[in-house]
C-alpha cells in the first residue's frame, strides 16, 4: 500500500471568509489572526507527518494566491468544489489514490505531526478511524480507500453534536474503527477562551 494520502480543506485566513462564527464574538479581524494561527498549527503538522498532503482550498481564488494565504507554496491545491460539505468530502474521497486517506480541517490547534503519524499507525489495523471533537464533530477523519469504497458523508448533521455519529453510522455495519485523542475545534468564542484557559505546555 502506497504512502497515506493527507487533505487540508482550508479558506483563507481572510475577514468575512474564515471563523465568520468566531467573528461574530470577537470582532473580524481577532478572528482572522485565530484562523492564521490554527491554519499554521496544522500546516506545520501535515508538513512533518510524512503524508503526501494537498490542499483542498475554497473558495477557488485561493487556488492561485500564494503570498498572501500563508499555506506552503509547494503543497498542492485542488478546489474543494461547488455544494455541501458532504459534496466537496465527496470529491476529495473520489479523486484520493487507493490506500490510506486522511481528511483534516484547519481548526484543531492541538493537531501535531505526531498525532498524524499516530493516525497513520491506527488507520494501518482498522478500516476507518476518527479523531473525535469535544463538539460532537470530529476533526480528522481516516479510510483505507478501495474500489468498493462507499462514501460515508451522506445525510451527516454537519457542524453539530452528531456529524461523528452520523459518519461513523454510515460506514459498514462490520468495519473496524478506530479512535484518536479526542480535540477542541476553535468555531466560536466560547471555544477559544476554553482552549486558552487550558496548559498546553
Amino acid at each position: 500500500m502506497g504512502r497515506p494520502t493527507l487533505l487540508v480543506f482550508a479558506k483563507p485566513p481572510r475577514i468575512g471568509l474564515s471563523k465568520t462564527r468566531l467573528a461574530k464574538g470577537i470582532g473580524p479581524a481577532a478572528a482572522r489572526r485565530i484562523a492564521g494561527f490554527t491554519q499554521a498549527r496544522t500546516f506545520r503538522a501535515a508538513l512533518q507527518s510524512g503524508c503526501d498532503t494537498i490542499i483542498y482550498a475554497a473558495p477557488d481564488s485561493a487556488l492561485r494566491a500564494v503570498t498572501t494565504t500563508g499555506w506552503p507554496a509547494h503543497l498542492p491545491r485542488r478546489s474543494q468544489g461547488e455544494g455541501t460539505l458532504t459534496e466537496r468530502l465527496e470529491k476529495g474521497l473520489n479523486e484520493a489514490p487507493p490506500g490510506p486517506v486522511l481528511f483534516i480541517g484547519t481548526d484543531a490547534p492541538d493537531v501535531s505531526a505526531a498525532l498524524l503519524r499516530q493516525a497513520v499507525r491506527l488507520l494501518a489495523r482498522h478500516d476507518a478511524i476518527f479523531g473525535p471533537a469535544e463538539d460532537g464533530g470530529f476533526w480528522l477523519f481516516g479510510i483505507n480507500k478501495s474500489a468498493r469504497t462507499h462514501s460515508p458523508f451522506r445525510n451527516v448533521r454537519w457542524s453539530g453534536p452528531h456529524a461523528m455519529q452520523d459518519v461513523w453510522s454510515n460506514l459498514p455495519g462490520h468495519a473496524n474503527i478506530g479512535l484518536l485523542p479526542m480535540l477542541m475545534d476553535i468555531d466560536q468564542l466560547s471555544d477559544w477562551r476554553a482552549w486558552n484557559r487550558r496548559d498546553h505546555a
